[in-house]
């Protein structure tokens, strides 16, 4: 077997050999405690929410400050991690087991989170994996057309960070670096997971947020670290992937009843008895 094909092998074991089964019960057991406190009806529905809004516009420029900012400690922070703990065996297996965890282990997440809460008839799980999944497909589709678009090189094809090459990235895998895609779909998860479990628990998110956001973190830190990623790759990858998963999480929430959320998550959104107002009812039980 030539080598390339070993090493592929070698992923798609690794990959179908990880427990994803274990992390989705995990998922599903943080919104267990949901059980008791939820009732028949949902919360008031927020503002209809924009697609994007003028504070959308500062977020984007100062996410493209600190890339700049970063830029310059690309070159630094590549020599750097290359030089330390690369002889570590745990540490070569831990990165390893962090980025199958971001990708493909996000989908197969948000995807057992959504079937297990259909069919568990927990709407707020099943929400819950929809919008997260829904937030990765998104950014994955803005991040792939940025590294097909600026083809800039992978740290362990060319050691120059400013090697961009415009279209190059559709031919070749390689020239595919910025941003990162595996930093995105962490982030975005991140994003998604902490945006929905404030609305469920308002006093959740001190201790949600960095549990979630430091996770999304290692995985960055473990593409840098295993030389497939630029330090500025990371900083943009993080960014998309935390608007991601606000904006689709605040968007769907102040529209139920969406075309969406009716097909995926089985609600049906009718007038109520008296007239006066619309109520969203799941179609699949009780909303627990």
């Amino acid at each position: 077997m030539r080598p390339q094909r070993r090493l592929v092998a070698r992923k798609c074991a690794t990959t179908f050999r990880f427990p994803y089964f274990v992390l989705v019960a995990a998922m599903l057991g943080v919104a267990w405690p949901l059980r008791a406190q939820q009732t028949d009806t949902l919360p008031p529905e927020p503002p209809p929410e924009p697609v994007f809004t003028v504070h959308d516009l500062v977020y984007v420029g100062g996410v493209a400050v600190a890339t700049l900012a970063v830029k310059p400690l690309d070159s630094a922070a590549m020599v750097y991690l290359q030089k330390h703990w690369q002889t570590n065996k745990r540490i070569k297996s831990l990165s390893r087991v962090v980025e199958t965890t971001a990708v493909p282990g996000a989908l197969i997440i948000g995807t057992g989170l959504y079937v297990g809460g259909r069919l568990a008839h927990d709407r707020r799980a099943a929400d819950l994996g929809l919008h997260g999944t829904e937030a990765i497909l998104i950014g994955t589709a803005l991040t792939t057309v940025i590294k097909f678009t600026a083809g800039r090189a992978r740290p362990y094809v060319s050691q120059n960070p400013h090697d961009y090459g415009l279209w190059r990235g559709f031919a070749h895998e390689e020239y595919r670096s910025f941003p990162s895609g595996h930093t995105l779909t962490a982030f975005a998860a991140a994003a998604a997971v902490t945006q929905e479990t404030s609305a469920w628990w308002p006093h959740s998110t001190w201790y949600i947020a960095p549990l979630m956001y430091g996770g999304a973190s290692v995985v960055g830190l473990s593409r840098m670290y295993n030389n497939k990623h630029w330090a500025s790759d990371v900083v943009m990858g993080a960014a998309i992937g935390i608007f991601t998963g606000r904006r689709v999480v605040l968007w769907q929430h102040s529209h139920r009843g969406n075309s969406l959320d009716r097909w995926l998550l089985g609600v049906r959104v009718a007038p109520t008895g008296d007239g006066s107002a619309m109520e969203m009812t799941p179609l699949i039980g009780r909303e627990r």
